[in-house]
């Protein structure tokens, strides 16, 4: 149905969600897609039934600005470290320095969290990094 519907936009999350009603009662599957190719998932290869709902949410962004090659929003990948954001933005400008690298990481109703991440920690959904000016 995905492949009818036009696929999985680039901007689309890796998991859809299947609900409808079998057997008379509510029914709801969550649906790893890169799974079904890559692990041979066929046992999440679920039959669409008439009244079926495929749901499938945007991916996770994380955004990248300052001293910069290429600053702006990106996917969150499964797995990515704050390392591969940084190259997914092009990396650092010839005047940007890891070394004054700035997260900013929040969460609804908490205080957003501005530290200086490791290169090795884990990108979440909505972070957003600054790459500072080297002054030398």
């Amino acid at each position: 149905m995905n492949a009818i519907a036009g696929g999985v936009a680039s901007g689309a999350a890796d998991l859809a969600i299947l609900t409808g009603e079998r057997a008379g009662k509510p029914y709801r599957k969550e649906i790893d897609i890169p799974a079904l190719f890559l692990h041979g998932g066929q046992n999440d290869d679920i039959a669409v039934a008439g009244g079926d709902v495929i749901y499938v949410h945007r991916a996770p962004m994380f955004y990248v600005y300052g001293e910069v090659q290429r600053p702006g929003s990106y996917r969150v990948e499964r797995g990515m470290t704050i390392r591969q954001a940084l190259v997914a933005g092009g990396g650092p400008s010839a005047r940007g320095t890891e070394r004054s690298l700035r997260l900013w990481r929040g969460a609804t109703g908490r205080q957003v969290e501005v530290r200086n991440p490791r290169l090795d920690e884990p990108v979440q959904a909505d972070d957003v990094l600054h790459v500072g000016e080297s002054l030398f």
